[in-house]
């Protein structure tokens, strides 16, 4: 039986969301990756323990995690109700809606059938009564806006969420969405943006946007899907997400000059004391307007070390300028689509 460690929450950082009651964890978990049928569930529990062992509360999730789309959701809802039952107080859970997930006009994007469809499907899969944070998972622009956070005004007030947010929605589209919510008394939480040291695209607006409105940030990808980490450095290793077919990091974004600044970013990052993904992790948590970073693992020792990243948070003006010199948008930003309006 699972007995979590009684000194978790001393390792950990926990920051309000925008001007919302809601602490996180400045450092999250998302299911993503390795969660899927495709992964050992025995390294995918030992994951989820050592990340609540070290004080990580929120788990994040969506509908099409796995491989195959929902497989994450139900083996998380499996571990959910074998080791952390008797803690669901202690946790917050997060499930997105936007993506394909059946076939037909009706399986993605951000209509109202779809979206409270597949949160009652998620809540299923999950085995649970409510998720704390539902999102429209990308903005729709074949669907009036107005529909798609009504759908998420019925979501909160049916209690089938605690909390509403949006993902990789532009500032534009963010200021609407923030709107239309508050003329029906309902708060929008938080946004789930893309952000890291080699896509910098929410640094020209969103970011003063969300701090305006009183939003919360949690970035996701804050490591560049690993290639912000010691293991590109040199070649592309096999078994590394890279290195597999299909993969949504593909090698071309592996491109020589993007390598050049990840070497060396990794020199200053050894020069502060930390590895590259410290660094990466408290690089983005040195803005203020980020509550969380979403880190993805795929072993427990993974998690250990990006919790590290909080032993050091304070970077000097110079680690930042020469952190600048390197920090380039390296045109992997997967999801800027949604982002435009």
């Amino acid at each position: 039986m699972y007995k979590p460690n009684p000194q978790r929450y001393d390792a950990m950082l926990y920051n309000r969301c925008g001007k919302s009651g809601l602490k996180l964890p400045a450092v999250s978990l998302g299911l993503w990756q390795n969660f899927g049928d495709q992964t050992s569930l025995a390294n995918a529990r030992k994951m989820l323990h050592t990340a609540f062992d070290l004080g990580i509360t929120h788990f994040d999730l969506a509908n099409n995690y796995g491989p195959p789309a929902g497989s994450a959701e139900l083996n998380f809802g499996k571990l959910l109700a074998q080791d952390f039952a008797s803690y669901r107080d202690e946790l917050v859970i997060s499930t997105k809606a936007g993506y394909l997930m059946w076939p037909g006009p009706y399986g993605e994007w951000g209509s109202r059938k779809y979206l409270l469809s597949s949160l009652d499907a998620s809540l299923k899969r999950m085995g649970i009564e409510y998720v704390d944070i539902f999102y429209s998972h990308r903005f729709d622009p074949d669907t009036p806006l107005e529909e798609t956070m009504g759908a998420l005004a019925s979501a909160y007030r049916s209690g089938k969420c605690l909390y509403v947010g949006i993902s990789s929605y532009s500032a534009a589209k963010t200021k609407e969405a923030y709107a239309i919510l508050k003329q029906m008394g309902i708060p929008l939480l938080i946004h789930q943006p893309s952000y890291s040291m080699l896509n910098r695209w929410v640094e020209a607006d969103l970011l003063g946007t969300l701090d305006e409105l009183g939003m919360g940030t949690i970035c996701f990808s804050p490591l560049a899907q690993g290639m912000l980490t010691d293991r590109y450095l040199k070649e592309i290793p096999q078994g590394s997400r890279a290195s597999r077919q299909g993969s949504s990091l593909s090698p071309a974004m592996l491109s020589e000059e993007n390598l050049a600044n990840i070497r060396s970013l990794n020199e200053i990052a050894r020069q502060r004391g930390q590895s590259l993904p410290q660094m990466a992790l408290a690089w983005c948590l040195r803005r203020k307007e980020i509550t969380s970073v979403l880190i993805g693992a795929s072993s427990p020792e993974q998690i250990i070390e990006n919790v590290g990243a909080l032993q050091n948070l304070v970077f000097s003006e110079d680690e930042l300028a020469g952190i600048d010199s390197f920090a380039k948008d390296g045109n992997i930003n997967l999801w800027a689509r949604s982002s435009k309006d």
